[in-house]
């Protein structure tokens, strides 16, 4: 119980303070907090398949693009919001299982090697398809969902739209991870041969775990196109794969709570030193080296250890002791 609640009450404590930032935050500020949020979904969806299932993926920014250019292009038309949504997720779902397969074959760098090779193919056909996705030009004006009369286009109410989703994302994470599937994750991540051994198809939960990691990119994906209003190729390249990469991995991964701590810096922390000139990235830069080498466990490790720490420090044991 102890453990449970250890990991539950600081994403309770994270959603508190989200319902209640956006009444204190500046229009721009609010924006960074919107990106965080999406980018929080993204970075589930990677620590599920590569931290907790251990199937590596350099292409979670080609999922995230079957979202955003689904609500793009089909609102376009004056499709509904939620319908591009649902076709961006079932796109990246559908290829996420199609991208699952070469991870029955191949491992690690091989692995990653595959999936690089996915998000390069995906960027060539977005920028050269302009027929249909304004190639290099993009998409613009990208309307944000509205339900009837109510509307979310303001940056207010679009926020809370984000953190409602960002919230259904967290949870249904949260029970795969302490379901069954998860179970079978983290033993395939820990030893293939041996969760194979024990009954865990390999096949069954490789696939699923690239799919369902897809499938949250490419909900991250819906939300960020109304979010900027615009989109085109240059926001889905490599570069944006291994950027989700660093957050999973800073926060902590396969850690529940690494996501959004990865995401959360990786955001706000080039907003924070953006003042310093054009000393900035290279402060930036030095900083995430600093926390990787230091902090191989991710900033989640410092929770832990404060957490010992606080749990030693009022142990009977420790209280019980005085000095001879």
């Amino acid at each position: 119980m102890g453990v449970v609640a250890r990991g539950l009450w600081p994403l309770v404590a994270a959603l508190a303070l989200g319902l209640l930032l956006p009444l204190v935050l500046d229009q721009y500020k609010l924006y960074v907090l919107s990106l965080t949020l999406v980018y929080v979904i993204l970075a589930i969806g990677l620590n599920l398949t590569l931290g907790y299932a251990g199937q590596i993926s350099l292409c979670h920014a080609a999922f995230m693009a079957f979202g955003s250019y689904a609500v793009a292009i089909l609102g376009q038309h004056g499709v509904p919001f939620e319908a591009g949504l649902v076709l961006g997720v079932v796109l990246a779902f559908g290829w996420g299982l199609v991208l699952g397969f070469p991870a029955l074959q191949v491992k690690h760098h091989y692995l990653a090697m595959v999936t690089l090779g996915f998000n390069i193919i995906v960027f060539l056909v977005l920028r050269n398809w302009e027929s249909l996705t304004g190639g290099s030009f993009g998409i613009s004006s990208v309307a944000r969902p509205a339900w009837g009369p109510f509307s979310f286009k303001s940056d207010r109410a679009f926020y809370y739209y984000i953190l409602a989703w960002a919230a259904i994302v967290v949870a249904s994470a949260y029970w795969i991870l302490h379901s069954r599937w998860g179970r079978a994750f983290r033993a395939i991540r820990e030893n293939e041969m041996r969760a194979e051994v024990v009954g865990v198809s390999l096949r069954n939960y490789k696939l699923m775990a690239f799919a369902i990691g897809a499938a949250y990119a490419g909900t991250g994906g819906a939300l960020f196109a109304p979010l900027l209003g615009y989109i085109d190729p240059g926001a889905f390249t490599l570069d944006r794969s291994i950027q989700f990469l660093m957050m999973v991995v800073l926060g902590g991964l396969g850690r529940f709570e690494g996501p959004l701590i990865g995401a959360l810096v990786v955001t706000v922390l080039p907003e924070v030193l953006r003042g310093s000139e054009g000393l900035y990235l290279i402060i930036y830069a030095l900083s995430v080296i600093l926390m990787m080498l230091f902090m191989p466990k991710g900033l989640v490790g410092l929770w832990d250890l404060a957490w010992r720490f606080s749990k030693s420090a009022t142990s009977p044991s420790a209280s019980s002791a005085s000095p001879r």
